[in-house]
């Protein structure tokens, strides 16, 4: 008699129970039988049906994720509820991956080739993105608290003892600017505290899981379903030296980040410090000119700040850093820069606290003074009380953050030839901004000002975008239609580009809703006590204009809907002139569905490139207003400018309330089903790839759920000959993202366990969704490589996809394998003696399906065939 198969269910995004996952049923009016736990923990876990036999021929177990990213509804929660505030760096180091041209083998990239550049511009542009929260909160607490909030009655309204700045002594020089800068500091710490406590994710379980060490003696209760490797097992039969890898996601280090992950964010978090000390230092340096002692100590300060930001520049671009070697200890460069930050900021914090000089103007004298809210003619009072120089450094930052993902894109989609394009347009500008500073030797003054320049300039390094991608070499795209590169090649650029937006959109929020504290009730007339810098406020306008795109593409995605299910309506009604009226209303709930999948599949990525496209325009044109001296609070309330300042209220008001919303969406994906099936796609996609290029993204769920699934897998088939605990075949069994899961376990696990290794695939989005937005693992030319792997000596292919044409995130994969179209529903209306219409599973709910029984009985007994039996007794 044959062995035993497990088929090993892996379970998608929605954290579906394992109970369900294993197709329990509740009896009538009763609760589901619940599993029993046969390895694993609480959180990530194998669990069987209590009632399994250890002599069924098949066994069905099923692996719950879950919990790293839905929760258990527990007070944890809350804190990963948090993790979407996050979603900004999220989506930057998502965008490393959905690089196109990334080698097979990583230890190859090089820093000139196409994807060695894209990847440096990306850690760049990551760099950057770390620096914009910081930099609002060196707003925050340096501008509106240390410079702007000069009075009593503003610094009550601060939480915790700020009293203090009121004093004279504290109002002098750069004191107050000292103490504001403890806000950015604090948001750097708490984002160290938060990376650090995410490393233990990377470092659960060990890179090789095929080589277990010596278990102990298990106790009665675990001897049954606990398998591990025996102390007398036969050692591995010898097997060829595997070749060079095919894909990336055979690197052995791929999952194994944790030295990578401690490199990159003493890096960032260093960065964020120097960015934020740079403000107030800045300050002084322009304003007052150090002299003495002072300078003695500033310009030192001034160089170590400099070498820091100049190694992080250079670091993100080596090898030493971009390999995810688990065990690489932090390196001599790592000290180095942790301790010019930290020498750095104590000389920032010593300038700040020195008395002003008499080389410029004494900072007293251009701080705002007390009583501007309620007396606005007193001198010094102007409508700009910002921080001299902070509205520039914004602007130029917002600015060199954009052309930054131009050149993410050009270079993703047409080379170094494209990054021809984006570089002219930043020398350009900054030879603009040169000569209309006066800064130019020999060259008069300059006849435009710099945001007069901006647009052309722009214009320019958008020329770069529409220049001819490169395709491979041995051109495959697509497989099947709507399988071709995402956004023409500019995948890259679009996600990043939407974590930039969503960043600067959570940063202005932020300000805009401490401003508005801190003025309190402003009166009929009156001013407000602080003001937020010039540039947020074209923000606002900026993401009601937004939200109106937002709208108009929803609006569209409705209207192909409406066709789609008309189309799906006719074609199900054309068969037969003779359905009944209740036939007729089935046949309209199926083509809703359908209309759904083929709306998903064919149309989806275009509208989101219709969005990206839209919001480029729009942020090239806000990068032109936060340029200009003219800002929508300066606009009259009567006439057509009315309309542009009223947007931007609302768009500001909106804006305030932003990461309340988006914190209070992300805690009830974790407690609400509904709302997680909704946005824990995106999530889950998000939080799938390792973080490789933002460190202080939320951790990827996948570093731990990989060397699990592969430990369990190879441990159960590493098993002695004569173990009644090991299997002779396994069914990977994957659904919905569980698929892609179970793919990079099937292309690490070594040829020995392949060849008894069968994958299942269903509800799946290899080639519709991750083949076009990560074509280096899922593309024409590397998803092959899983059917090559899958490929037994026989020559037949142990690869099975179901599919449905109801199911809005499952499609056929024509990539070797076998595609099964599922039947749903089974029919319009009731047959065989049921009363109830049969259900419309969609994306649920296929291993009930006759057609996934079939085949499950097919495979067992193939690879039952595999091995020769009889093997072991039953006893």
């Amino acid at each position: 008699m044959g062995g035993q198969i497990l088929e090993l269910r892996v379970h998608g995004v929605s954290n579906t129970p394992p109970s369900e996952t294993l197709g329990l049923t509740p009896d009538p009016g009763g609760e589901a039988p619940q599993p029993r736990l046969v390895a694993g923990g609480p959180v990530t876990g194998f669990y069987r049906s209590a009632t399994a036999s250890p002599h069924d021929p098949i066994v069905v177990e099923a692996y719950s994720w879950g919990q790293l990213t839905s929760g258990a509804r527990t007070a944890r929660d809350v804190e990963r509820a948090l993790w979407t505030l996050l979603l900004p760096f999220t989506l930057a180091n998502v965008a490393l991956h959905a690089r196109p041209g990334i080698p097979a083998d990583p230890t190859t990239e090089r820093l000139a080739s196409r994807s060695g550049i894209t990847a440096w511009l990306i850690r760049l542009f990551c760099l950057s993105l770390t620096s914009t929260p910081v930099l609002a909160l060196t707003g925050v607490g340096v501008d509106l608290i240390g410079w702007q909030c000069v009075d009593q009655t503003c610094l009550s309204r601060i939480p915790g003892p700020w009293d203090f700045l009121a004093s004279p002594w504290w109002q002098q020089g750069g004191r107050a600017l000292a103490v504001g800068l403890t806000v950015p500091l604090a948001l750097i710490a708490v984002l160290g505290i938060v990376a650090w406590r995410t490393y233990q994710y990377e470092a659960v379980m060990p890179a090789d899981p095929v080589n277990p060490p010596a278990r102990q003696t298990p106790t009665p209760v675990d001897a049954e379903v606990l398998p591990s490797q025996p102390v007398d097992a036969p050692p591995p039969a010898a097997e060829k030296p595997p070749g060079p890898p095919a894909n990336p996601l055979e690197d052995p280090t791929f999952w194994w980040g944790e030295g990578q992950l401690r490199r990159a964010a003493v890096l960032h978090l260093c960065t964020g410090a120097v960015v934020a000390a740079a403000v107030p230092l800045g300050s002084i340096l322009v304003l007052d000119p150090p002299q003495g002692a002072r300078a003695a100590v500033a310009w030192p300060t001034v160089a170590m700040l400099a070498a820091v930001v100049a190694i992080a520049l250079v670091a993100i671009g080596r090898p030493y850093l971009t390999r995810r070697s688990g065990a690489t200890p932090l390196g001599h460069w790592t000290v180095a820069v942790t301790v010019l930050t930290v020498l750095g900021l104590a000389g920032t914090v010593l300038v700040l606290l020195l008395p002003d000089g008499a080389a410029g103007t004494p900072l007293a004298g251009l701080r705002p003074p007390a009583g501007c809210d309620t007396a606005p003619f007193l001198p010094g009072c102007r409508e700009d009380r910002s921080l001299p120089g902070f509205d520039g450094i914004i602007a130029w930052l917002v600015t060199g953050q954009l052309l930054l993902l131009i050149a993410v894109g050009t270079t993703a989609r047409s080379g170094r030839r494209g990054l021809a394009a984006p570089v002219a347009a930043a020398l350009l500008i900054a030879a603009g901004a040169a000569w209309n500073h006066g800064w130019l030797p020999a060259v008069g003054p300059a006849p435009l000002d710099v945001w007069q320049l901006a647009l052309p300039v722009l214009a320019v390094a958008v020329t770069g975008l529409m220049l001819p991608r490169i395709r491979p070499s041995d051109a495959k795209q697509p497989l099947e239609p709507y399988t071709d590169l995402a956004w023409r090649g500019r995948a890259p650029a679009v996600i990043a580009g939407f974590g930039w937006l969503l960043c600067l959109a959570y940063c202005t929020g932020l300000v805009y809703w401490v401003t508005d504290h801190l003025n309190g009730e402003v009166p009929p007339g009156g001013r407000p006590t602080v003001v937020p810098p010039a540039p947020t406020t074209w923000v606002g306008l900026s993401f009601a204009v937004a939200l109106v795109a937002l709208a108009l593409v929803a609006t569209r995605a409705v209207v192909l809907f409406h066709r789609l299910r008309k189309q799906e309506y006719a074609e199900l009604t054309a068969s037969d002139k003779r359905l009944s009226a209740h036939d007729l209303r089935r046949a309209r709930d199926v083509s809703a569905h359908r209309a759904i999948h083929r709306l998903v599949g064919e149309h989806a990525l275009r509208l989101i490139g219709w969005y990206a496209g839209a919001l480029a325009l729009l942020a090239a044109l806000c990068c032109v207003a936060v340029l200009s001296p003219v800002h929508p609070d300066q606009m009259s309330t009567t006439g057509p400018t009315a309309v542009v300042r009223g947007v931007a209220d609302l768009g500001d008001s909106l804006l305030g309330w932003l990461p309340v919303a988006v914190a209070a969406v992300g805690l009830l994906v974790y407690r609400n089903d509904t709302v997680r099936r909704s946005v824990g796609v995106l999530w889950d996609v998000g939080t799938f790839w390792p973080r490789a290029a933002h460190p202080l993204a939320p951790p990827s769920y996948a570093e731990r759920a990989v060397p699990e699934l592969l430990t369990r897998t190879a441990g159960l088939l590493a098993l002695a000959e004569h173990d009644p605990r090991r299997m002779d075949g396994i069914i990977l069994s994957g659904h919905s993202q569980g698929t892609v899961i179970c793919t990079a376990v099937i292309l690490q696990l070594p040829n020995r366990w392949r060849r008894r290794i069968w994958f299942f695939s269903y509800g799946c989005q290899l080639t519709r969704l991750y083949g076009r937005v990560f074509p280096a693992y899922f593309g024409p030319d590397r998803l092959p490589e899983l059917t090559r792997a899958l490929t037994r000596p026989s020559g037949g292919i142990g690869w099975t996809n179901f599919w449905r044409d109801t199911d809005p995130l499952g499609w056929p994969v024509t990539a070797g394998e076998r595609d099964v179209a599922v039947t749903d529903p089974e029919a319009l209306h009731p047959s065989d003696g049921e009363v109830a219409d049969p259900p419309i599973r969609s994306h649920s709910g296929y291993p009930e399906a006759a057609e996934f029984q079939r085949e499950r009985s097919r495979v067992a007994w193939l690879l039952r065939r595999a091995v020769p039996s009889p093997r072991r007794g039953l006893g």
